[in-house]
């Protein structure tokens, strides 16, 4: 690789610290900056970094960094006020700088270096810009709006998602001694600030509420000055009398309000000719990718993007120059993408305020530390022990109370339990903690019939701590069986088949549940372990579904079923529910997701009906309302129902969270206790979004929207994450699969990796606890 020449296009962190890197890794290097600003032009106030960013800038370059480090304020605290209460939590670990200040640090930098600034150069014809300069590379850090990026977006591929809240950018001379978060409630909704100092006279101060809030206070139609007014006496209680400033006079009226744009882009690199070379422009910064100002990381990216690009040059010096940049896009944008996600989750959490403010302040302030689900229990036990203890307490003694338990295994006068073993109580059922072994399909029946490989595997998950075990989905027909080995429910035998296993699961002070479902267009199909979901390759039965839509082309098309079919159906499940009752069950679950047949009347993908069955939403809920209804008044009244329902489509025309909620409620009015919150499987064409807890955000909204009891699942691998989803509110249960699969009693060891000694151990197991919480805790 030989390069003489870089072309930064932006004078922005990003660019001015690729600058100073790359000089320094080779002082020969033409670098030139083209900003279209003066040198003491900036927009904004101050900047956020965390204590691990600064680590990072001082490791790249330790003159920078130490200049950086000098200039930052730094900060531990976060300090909440809400409803008339505040609460503080330490150990955050923040550093404030004025952007401006730090701008100018990284253009002294740049200048002490012999790197090139040209200020006051606004890039309108790119082509005669590179006809100039003649660069062997190209740094496209021209900001959000990049032009740049906007010229070969048929490359770049950018996608920019308008968020639904508006925020203005303010400063402030009251200088706040924690980073800040406010919320305050007026006639049309909730606004909330952002607040924290950036020098010893001066605190950024920015105000955000949602779009529709913002528009029925007629924000938009008031002059610049208005809005600060407005600000200013709706906040007044924290600016201890002094005044909001704008430094952006250069706007006018309502448009210093804004919405945040999230970029991301598929590509980052675009290939032009330059006369009679092909020269690589880079996307860096704001104008490759965006994440919420909530998680601060702006400006981290910007940098964390220059250090990386400068590293990957460091390291493939020897390689091509395209080999060097795709080695960078490939592993950038997926730290990139881990941020996104993190800030996607922050941003949902700020525009859907009123969705959380039903809560006391002590687990609203939890779930505002954990919401970008990034930070996690035990990540706060090290940032804040004694506030964490004080909230594991308040949570013990509120669930103690609402569970009327008297155990005193749950009821410490001194300290709190972990989240993960609080009782639940719903109905007349107290299951002894919030850990659900989630049902998974083990293929393993015989006519429809468990045997003892089903006591074994529900019976150990059991004796390993769970608070409710669940059978995996089970047919109230021979035909709504998904495989040939999976369970059924329309039989004397097969319930006493049954009734063996939940005695054994009670022995062990365990509740067991049983999921009723019929596979639909999905049945027929083979073992888990052969091809899973293609059809039997011979002695296939016919299907119905809701319309003759098949799962996929090479599946079978079902029959789309009629007014007879549907109530014979409906009374094999009420017959299923009959035989659970006398089997023992303590909980019933109706599978409602998944694209089987009860899904497949939910979903506008696989329901084409045109009679009252067909059509809205309400309409093709209504079959799996009249099963459910039907099956909740013959289950007994103290025992509780679930309904396991996807709650997002993943795929163009599908069902979405919005559609969720509603069928929520409309299942809550039937008398459902909780939604089991899952998502996806109803087509072959869903693209989920995967990620560490991926369906907890849709679980976190219907029990906060709605007011129902949910389950989250999907991708809780560990203890800590289920303590911090029923910590937050996010949800009332956890359902776990795959971790179950490869240990039996994960919900014990995952508590004694934890440092607890609350979880109910079984008898045979007392003798040997303490051993094995000390060997936990020794290897942690």
């Amino acid at each position: 690789m030989h390069m003489n020449k870089i072309l930064c296009i932006g004078g922005g962190p990003a660019g001015l610290y690729f600058g100073i890197l790359m000089k320094l890794q080779n002082p020969m290097l033409e670098i030139t900056i083209l900003e279209r600003n003066r040198p003491g032009d900036t927009f904004g106030w101050g900047v956020v970094l965390s204590d691990q960013t600064l680590a990072n800038l001082i490791k790249a370059d330790p003159v920078t960094g130490q200049q950086i480090s000098l200039a930052f304020n730094h900060w531990d605290d976060i300090e909440l006020f809400f409803k008339g209460r505040s609460a503080r939590s330490s150990g955050h670990g923040f550093c404030g700088i004025g952007r401006k200040n730090l701008l100018n640090i990284l253009q002294e930098r740049c200048e002490a270096l012999g790197v090139v600034l040209k200020y006051e150069t606004d890039i309108n014809d790119l082509d005669q810009v590179t006809a100039q300069y003649l660069p062997d590379l190209v740094i496209a850090c021209d900001g959000l709006n990049s032009k740049i990026r906007n010229r070969f977006a048929e490359t770049y591929k950018p996608d920019i998602d308008v968020r639904n809240c508006r925020f203005v950018w303010l400063g402030t001379h009251k200088v706040f001694d924690a980073f800040t978060f406010a919320f305050e409630k007026t006639e049309h909704g909730w606004f909330q600030i952002h607040a924290y100092k950036y020098n010893e006279d001066t605190s950024t101060f920015i105000v955000e509420t949602p779009e529709s809030v913002w528009r029925a206070h007629a924000i938009d139609q008031m002059s610049q000055e208005d809005g600060i007014e407005f600000c200013e006496k709706l906040f007044s209680k924290y600016l201890d009398g002094h005044k909001l400033i704008s430094n952006a006079t250069h706007l006018r009226g309502s448009a210093i309000w804004i919405n945040f744009p999230r970029v991301i882009c598929k590509n980052w690199v675009h290939w032009e000719n330059m006369g009679a070379k092909s020269v690589p422009i880079v996307l860096m910064g704001d104008s490759a990718h965006t994440a919420h100002f909530s998680i601060g990381s702006g400006t981290k990216l910007a940098l964390e993007d220059a250090i990386d690009l400068a590293q990957t040059f460091k390291l493939h010096s020897a390689q091509p120059l395209e080999d060097v940049l795709n080695a960078y896009e490939k592993r950038r944008s997926v730290e990139v993408l881990k941020i996104q996600n993190a800030a996607r989750n922050s941003t949902a959490w700020f525009e859907n305020v009123e969705r959380y403010t039903h809560l006391d302040i002590e687990q609203f302030f939890y779930s505002l530390l954990t919401r970008s689900q990034r930070i996690s229990h035990e990540n706060l036990r090290l940032r804040d022990k004694n506030w964490l203890d004080c909230f594991e307490y308040w949570l013990t003694d509120k669930n103690a109370k609402q569970t009327n338990s008297l155990d005193p295994v749950y009821s410490h006068k001194t300290r709190g339990i972990l989240p993960m073993l609080m009782p639940f109580k719903v109905r007349e059922v107290v299951l002894k903690n919030r850990v659900v072994v989630s049902p998974m399909a083990t293929y393993s029946a015989l006519d429809g019939v468990v045997g003892d490989f089903h006591l074994v595997h529900l019976g150990a998950r059991a004796v390993g701590g769970a608070g409710l075990v669940m059978v995996e989905m089970t047919s109230p027909t021979p035909e709504g069986r998904i495989s040939v080995g999976c369970p059924g429910l329309w039989s004397t035998q097969q319930m006493l088949a049954f009734k063996k296993i939940t005695d054994f699961v009670h022995q062990q002070k365990t509740h067991i549940g049983i999921q009723l479902g019929h596979s639909g267009a999905k049945g027929s199909t083979q073992l888990g372990w052969e091809h899973m979901d293609e059809p039997i390759l011979g002695g296939n039965w016919p299907l119905i579904a809701a319309s003759p839509v098949p799962y996929g082309p090479q599946n079978q098309v079902p029959r789309a079923m009629n007014e007879d079919d549907m109530q014979a159906l409906k009374a094999q499940f009420v017959r299923s529910t009959k035989l659970a009752a006398e089997a023992g069950f303590d909980w019933l679950e109706l599978h409602c997701a998944h694209g089987y047949l009860l899904s497949e009347f939910i979903s506008p993908l696989t329901n084409l009906r045109l009679d009252k069955y067909g059509g809205n939403l309400i309409n093709r809920c209504q079959y799996p309302l009249e099963v459910f209804k039907a099956m909740r008044a013959v289950w007994p009244a103290h025992l509780p129902m679930s309904v396991r329902i996807s709650a997002h489509d993943w795929a163009p025309g599908g069902n979405t969270d919005d559609d969720a909620v509603v069928i929520s409620r409309l299942f809550k009015q039937a008398g459902c206790d909780l939604i089991d919150v899952s998502s996806g499987q109803t087509t072959r064409d869903a693209k989920p979004v995967y990620g560490r807890m991926y369906q907890t955000p849709f679980a976190d909204r219907i029990k906060n929207e709605v007011g129902i009891a949910t389950i989250a699942v999907g991708a809780i691998s560990n203890g800590d994450q289920v303590n911090s989803i029923i910590a937050a509110g996010r949800a009332d249960l956890c359902a776990v699969a795959r971790p179950h699969l490869a240990d039996p009693a994960w919900t014990l060891h995952e508590a004694a990796k934890l440092g607890s000694r609350d979880i109910e151990w079984p008898l045979p197991y007392l003798s040997g606890r303490d051993q094995l919480y000390r060997l936990l805790t020794t290897q942690q």
